[in-house]
Parts: C-alpha cells; sequence; structure tokens
C-alpha cells in the first residue's frame, strides 16, 4: 500500500500466515531488501516439527492470533461453547475496491473513490468457522491509512469474542519512544514521552468514555524526533468508550503496536450468521516531526471525519453564561449579560445548566427536558427570539445521557438507569447513567431534544456527559451478552447523535464531557468541536491546547476567557494573556461582562475586532508548534493561512525572570523568499528572516505576559 508519504508492506508466509514487514517512509518498489531471517529460539514452539526455525513467537504478523505459539499480546481472543480459547488464523484471499464503505452504527472516515482505495484481507480458522476481514483503506493524498476489523461466525454454533483490536503492527526494531496524553478532569492531555524499552506501555480507559485520564492516542517516535524532523508513528481510536493501546517490546526487540476495544467488560456473543465490527483506527506516519503528524491528522479530519456545513464554516465568538451566573439566574440577568455581549461584538449567547425541571443544583431534574417556568416565565422560544433581536444566535446546554433521583423521568422510569441488579447505586455528580444500550430509552432521549430544538431558535448546542459509567449491565439482555453493555452504550449514543444531527443539520453540536473528558475523534464526527477543558486558567490551557494540537487542529477546541482569580486554579493572569489564548483556538468568554470595568470591556471590545481580523487564519490556517510549555518557561506557536498570505502568532513567557536573556520567536511554515508586513507595527521582513533569524521580544518585567504578531504577506 502506497500514499504519498509512506509505504506498507505485508507478506503471506508459507502459504497461510499474514505477516507484516514494513510500514514508514516511502519506497517506490519492494524488492525483497526486508527479508524474513529465521532462526530457532529457545522455547519458541513451531508450527512445523520438521522446521525449528519457524514459530509463530518471532513472526512479525499482521494480526496475532491466541494459543498456538505466539506469547505476545494477541489481537483478538475467542471463547467457543466447549470453553475453549484457541484459535489460528490463516491468510484466505483479499479484494481490493475503490472507495470505503460506511461502518455501520459507527463514526468513521469517509472519501470518494478519487480519494481512498480499500484492501480487504480474509483470514479464517475453519475449526470454529471464524472469518476475520481485516479492512484498510488508503488515502493516498492525505499519507493516511486507517483500519478496522469484522467478525463473522461462519459457524452453526455461537462464539464468544473476548478481544477485538482494531490494529495491530509489528516492527522489527526498538529504537523509539512513546508519546501518550494522560490527564484528569481540569489537567486533560499531559504529554508523557519516555524511551521504549522492554515490557509494555500500555493506556487504557475502563471508565465508559474516551477519558480525561488517558487519549486514545499513541505515537512512537524516533529517538531524534523532534516537532519538525524525524520519524514519527502516530495512531488514534475514532471512537468514545473504552479502549485499549499498548507497545510491547519482546525479548528480540520488536515492537509490537495495537490500539482497539478494552477487553475488560467487552465481549459479544456472535451467534452463528452474526458478524461483528470494530471501531476505525487512523494511522499517520511522517518524517517531519510531531508538526508534520498534527499536519496530516489535522487536514485528516477536516476533510474526511468533520461532517456537515460547520465542518469549515467560521465559528462565532460566544459568551457563556456558566460563570457569570451559575445556577442563580433569571430571565433579566440573561438578558443584561446578553446586552452587553451584543454591544461588543459577541455573536452566540449560550445558555448552560440550570434552565430545566427545578434545576437549582447538581442534584435534580437530570432527564426532565421542559423549561423551569421559575427562571424562565416566557419561555425558551421567547428568550431565544430576544436573543436574536439582539443581532446574535441563540445556543442551549444540554446532559441528555444522564438521569437524576430527584426527577419526573427517574420516578416514572427507575429501569431506564443502568444498574447492576442487587446492587446500591454508584452516584457520580450526584446523577445516574441512562441505559443508552436499550433503544427504548435512547428513543425517549431523541424525542426530548427534538422536542426543545424543534419548538425553540437554536442555533448551538452544548452536549455535556458529566459522569462515568459504573454498574454496566442491563436487564434488556441476556446474561451471556452483559459484557456488551458498554459498546452497546456507546453505539446508542451514535444512534442518537446520527438521528439529532441529521435532523437539525443547521445547528452547531459542541461535545463535552466535565471539559475535555470525551475529546475524540468519533465524537468530533457528529460535532465539529468540543469544551477542551473546563480549567480556563491561561496558563494550563496553553499546555492543554498545545497537546490537544498533536492530533486535533485549534478550530475544534473550545476556549473562552474567565474571570480572575481563576475557579480552578487561583491564578490572576492579564486580561490580554487571557485572550490571546483563547484566541489560539475557537473564541469565547465566561465571566460576567456587567461586572468588568469600562477598561476591561475596551480590551474585550479589542479582543473581539482583532479575532474577526484572524478567524479565518485560525480557524482554518496550518498551526505550527514552536516552544513547547511543558519544557520550560515559554509557549510559542503560529498559524499561517492556506493561501499563505497571512500569518499569526503567539509568544508567551509564564514567569518573569531575573536577569532574564532576550527571547527569540522563529516562526514556522512561510515562503522563505516572501516578504512580510507587521500589520502592527509597520515594518517589513523577509520569511527567511521571521523563519531563521527571528522576531527579538522586548523584554517585559511581567508574570504571565504574551504578544501577538500578525503579518501579511506583500
Amino acid at each position: 500500500m502506497q500514499t504519498q508519504e509512506s509505504s506498507y508492506i505485508m507478506q503471506v508466509v508459507r502459504g497461510k500466515y499474514l505477516s507484516h514487514l514494513y510500514w514508514g517512509r516511502r519506497v517506490e518498489k519492494y524488492r525483497g531488501s526486508r527479508a524474513m531471517i529465521w532462526k530457532d529460539r529457545g522455547f519458541a514452539p513451531n508450527p512445523d516439527d520438521t522446521d525449528r526455525s519457524f514459530s509463530l513467537d518471532t513472526l512479525p504478523q499482521e494480526y496475532p492470533q491466541t494459543g498456538n505459539g505466539d506469547f505476545r499480546t494477541c489481537a483478538y481472543g475467542v471463547r467457543q461453547e466447549n470453553g475453549s480459547r484457541i484459535s489460528s488464523l490463516y491468510y484466505d484471499g483479499y479484494e481490493i475496491r475503490p472507495g470505503k464503505r460506511k461502518l455501520q452504527g459507527l463514526p468513521a472516515s469517509f472519501g470518494s473513490p478519487e480519494d481512498v482505495d480499500t484492501l480487504v484481507i480474509r483470514l479464517r480458522d475453519d475449526v470454529i468457522g471464524l472469518v476475520v476481514e481485516l479492512e484498510y483503506n488508503v488515502f493516498d493524498q492525505r499519507s493516511i491509512i486507517t483500519r478496522s476489523v469484522r467478525f463473522y461466525n461462519d459457524s452453526q454454533c455461537p462464539v464468544t469474542l473476548t478481544k477485538m483490536l482494531s490494529m495491530s503492527v509489528d516492527f522489527r526494531e526498538q529504537e523509539f519512544d512513546v508519546l501518550t496524553l494522560y490527564g484528569a478532569h481540569n489537567n486533560e492531555r499531559n504529554m508523557d514521552r519516555r524511551p521504549l524499552t522492554s515490557g509494555i506501555v500500555q493506556i487504557e480507559s475502563i471508565r465508559g468514555t474516551s477519558s480525561p485520564q488517558q487519549s486514545p492516542f499513541l505515537a512512537l517516535m524516533r529517538k531524534h524526533a523532534d516537532e519538525d524532523q524525524g520519524d514519527v508513528y502516530g495512531v488514534q481510536f475514532v471512537y468514545s468508550g473504552n479502549f485499549l493501546a499498548s507497545a510491547q517490546v519482546d525479548a528480540f526487540q520488536n515492537v509490537r503496536l495495537q490500539m482497539g476495544l478494552h477487553p475488560w467488560n467487552g465481549e459479544w456473543y456472535l451467534h452463528a450468521g452474526e458478524t461483528f465490527q470494530t471501531p476505525e483506527v487512523i494511522m499517520a506516519y511522517t518524517h517531519e516531526g510531531l508538526n508534520g503528524l498534527s499536519h496530516l491528522f489535522h487536514t485528516f479530519y477536516r476533510n474526511h471525519l468533520m461532517r456537515g456545513k460547520h465542518a469549515n464554516a467560521l465559528r462565532p465568538i460566544l459568551v457563556n453564561n456558566w460563570e457569570a451566573t451559575f445556577f442563580q439566574f433569571t430571565e433579566d440577568k440573561l438578558l443584561a449579560l446578553a446586552q452587553k455581549a451584543a454591544e461588543v461584538g459577541i455573536e452566540l449567547f449560550v445558555l448552560d445548566d440550570g434552565w430545566f425541571g427545578h434545576r437549582d443544583g447538581d442534584n435534580s431534574s437530570l432527564g426532565d427536558w421542559f423549561v423551569d417556568q421559575r427562571k424562565l416565565p416566557h419561555g425558551l422560544p421567547w428568550l431565544a427570539d430576544q436573543i436574536h433581536g439582539m443581532g446574535m444566535q441563540f445556543g442551549l446546554w444540554f446532559e441528555p445521557e444522564m438521569i437524576s433521583q430527584d426527577s419526573q423521568l427517574y420516578r416514572e422510569h427507575p429501569d431506564y438507569v443502568l444498574h447492576a441488579q442487587g446492587r446500591p447505586y454508584t452516584i457520580g455528580r450526584g446523577q445516574l447513567v441512562l441505559d443508552l444500550s436499550r433503544k427504548d430509552v435512547c428513543d425517549y432521549v431523541i424525542d426530548s431534544v427534538r422536542t426543545i430544538l424543534a419548538d425553540t431558535d437554536i442555533d448551538y448546542v452544548k452536549w455535556d456527559m458529566n459522569r462515568h459509567l459504573t454498574e454496566v449491565e442491563s436487564g434488556a439482555y441476556a446474561p451471556c451478552q452483559q459484557g456488551e453493555i458498554a459498546h452497546r452504550y456507546v453505539l446508542g449514543l451514535y444512534y442518537i447523535l446520527e438521528t439529532l444531527t441529521s435532523e437539525f443539520p443547521d445547528i452547531l453540536f459542541e461535545g463535552c464531557s466535565s471539559g475535555g473528558g470525551r475529546f475524540d475523534a468519533g465524537m468530533l464526527y457528529y460535532m465539529p468541536q468540543s469544551w477542551c477543558s473546563d480549567n480556563t486558567d491561561a496558563v494550563c490551557r496553553m499546555k492543554i491546547q498545545y497537546a490537544t494540537s498533536l492530533t486535533f487542529p485549534p478550530v475544534t477546541m473550545g476556549a473562552h476567557v474567565s474571570v480572575v482569580p481563576n475557579q480552578q486554579t487561583g491564578r490572576v493572569t492579564p486580561l490580554e494573556t487571557r485572550g490571546n489564548v483563547a484566541m489560539s483556538a475557537n473564541f469565547g468568554y465566561e465571566l460576567d461582562l456587567n461586572a468588568l470595568s469600562q477598561q476591561e470591556l475596551n480590551v474585550v471590545k479589542e479582543q473581539i475586532a482583532r479575532y474577526k481580523e484572524i478567524r479565518d487564519t485560525v480557524q482554518n490556517g496550518t498551526f505550527y508548534r514552536i516552544k513547547n510549555p511543558f519544557e520550560g518557561n515559554l509557549a510559542q506557536w503560529n498559524f499561517v493561512s492556506q493561501d499563505k498570505n497571512h500569518v499569526v502568532a503567539f509568544h508567551f513567557e509564564i514567569l518573569s525572570q531575573p536577569a532574564a536573556p532576550v527571547q527569540l520567536l522563529k516562526l514556522k511554515g512561510l515562503e522563505a523568499d516572501a516578504l512580510y508586513r507587521d500589520v502592527d507595527r509597520g515594518t517589513v521582513y523577509g520569511g527567511d528572516e521571521l523563519m531563521y533569524a527571528g522576531i527579538s521580544i522586548p523584554l517585559k518585567k511581567q508574570d504571565f505576559r504574551s504578544e501577538c504578531y500578525r503579518f501579511e504577506k506583500v
């Protein structure tokens, strides 16, 4: 398989074993240089007792099996009715076809026959009648390959799939670092780069969501690779639930890279004649470092994952009322905030939590999606009309996957709760989780949200999810199917989102899960942006947004200016810096504009005016990371418009230093032989000068300072 930048090579060994030979920088033609070398290895069992040099335990495999001599991590598992867990897959043919099929019930990349070709390799275990189809989708112009797996029970007896990974690649070398993104609520996506040594590096989520604890992304990097050069292999899971990703180094310094559904509480009972489809993994290789990897992912998501009218449209500047009012709001408070927002040039007003049921705190009313007349006596349609009359769009917050015990829905349908019979509930944030493995529960969610969206002129929906899954069982399924519920929950969520986003294509949907707790490629398929983190502190956001940009373009990240001292950290940062960090993504405010001084309001007006000037470059341009805030006191990055005529660059210094050196800002992605004018200062520089010599940043004795530079090609 060939893309512009990469080659992927496999071989059928001894007529039946599908082995992996190479994935990396493009070679025009493979002539056998990377041939297998067979050697008798101690304690490596042999499928052919006449040849002790051949063993599955040392064979680089494309989809490794289980129980037959390969003692490394397997890619799939199966349990027969007789209890046997042994399986051997042999090569059984292939098919090549133009285009790419849609994965039933799952988000996945898409493309025309001109964009993508599909290779399907069929493997078979004749003993149990299991057929496994490995699907490879080659986006040759994007230098992306995606993988997924389809299982088919071609027998008369049911089997249980106990592990169903979407991809596995064996590298015959070890000299890599492994890069992952870890964190917690309010501290999402920290960068962790470490040497890959003997043993296994494994990241996972068993929380029912992709989680803030580990992002469903893993990269292997050459030791010398950095932001701008060196081999990087990145894999990203297009899924929003439990996942597993690992890199295992064996005794002979080979690396097995794997990703897919987590096998914990992740079985699937496969009746005779039934199929199971795994979610998709997006695989990217580049020799141009982490920025090169990001450009592959960013371009691919924009063109082959994000859908609908908003995918490539400019996103509005918003104000969200949450940190301004929390639950304690009235119509008058909301309209006063909206009026001030309109005066400073904000384009979208968002009403957050607290508008429904009798929601005065976070322990009631989830599931009761009807308006609280105490707070909004004129109703939502009237409020939306008032906001539209001010020249702004209107947005609304939902948390449809949850249910409160203090709710009308719970009193009528306690059976709707995801729970284990005979066990007490585990409560999170005062709420329980709806059983989305059940279609009737999913249809209730659809009908409830549909009613609000149909009755009110709504332009934007913030879709929140504020607790993880516990007691993952469902009375709607047989005992042999209880291992399916975690995945069925996610499939139910996707069914809901597909229905609502299709019925309301003009609404801009934004994902949220206590901030960035479900910021993944699966959600991006339905919602072209996500709230990046509940932590709005500018210094924390430098790191969060920097690391998120490894795979997701800045336009997908919601970023807001909030009050100081910051409610998450207590830190006091300048309004200018808070604005510059938030303007590096999808820009908005989350504070009481009426509590600001006139001087602060003037700064807000200037920020909004500036963002409108740079918005197209920030949201649709190419993003380059320059200085990593995880590695020191600086953060730097810049954006270049698609036509390369406009450049926006940001410089941040976290703490003021005594005897401080003069810092340089060396831009990236410009045309070396072009001239660029500094829009704010009038000076003209060469593109080569700005990239290679750099800009001298004036000294300033100030913590948490920032500078913004804008250039136009002349």
